[in-house]
């Protein structure tokens, strides 16, 4: 009996969304979510917040590449007002999100009230009520880049 007859075998075939600009921003963006949630939360309670690290090519001192974990810088994506409220910024490209009509941040109140708002956030992106933004902050992310690719003149 040959060895792949006892493999149930199927003709599935990956769902092709990495060429997808919108779900990778949307990716992104339910990522760094989850990073401001559990910095929040470890806020709150009082900890010391150590973001996942990421790994790195470097060369080593005898020139070879080699693969290195380095700390990922995070900022908080939270901030007070001058009357002590806080608020909620979402980033997209490295630019505040606009959620509506010349409005960029969530008015949050206290730090404690932070985590929920950020998994209101969580369901609008997942739902989808967020593709509009999403899409015109990562078309300007791609032609903001396209700029820095092209040749400059000597």
């Amino acid at each position: 009996m040959s060895v792949l007859k006892t493999l149930k075998l199927s003709n599935a075939a990956p769902v092709a969304t990495a060429n997808d600009p919108l779900a990778r921003a949307r990716d992104k963006l339910l990522g760094s979510l989850a990073d401001q949630r559990a910095f929040a939360s470890a806020v709150v309670a009082g900890e010391l917040y150590t973001p996942p690290k990421n790994l790195v090519s470097r060369k080593n001192e005898a020139g070879e590449r080699v693969r290195v974990e380095v700390s990922r810088r995070m900022r908080k994506g939270w901030f007070e007002d001058g009357t002590g409220t806080v608020h909620f910024a979402a980033r997209v490209a490295g630019k505040p999100l606009e959620l509506a009509k010349g409005k960029q941040a969530v008015e949050v109140g206290t730090l404690d009230k932070l985590q929920s708002v950020i998994d209101t956030l969580i369901e609008a992106v997942r739902a989808g009520e967020l593709d509009a933004q999403i899409a015109t902050a990562a078309e300007a992310r791609g032609l903001m880049m396209a700029e820095r690719r092209k040749p400059r003149a000597a």
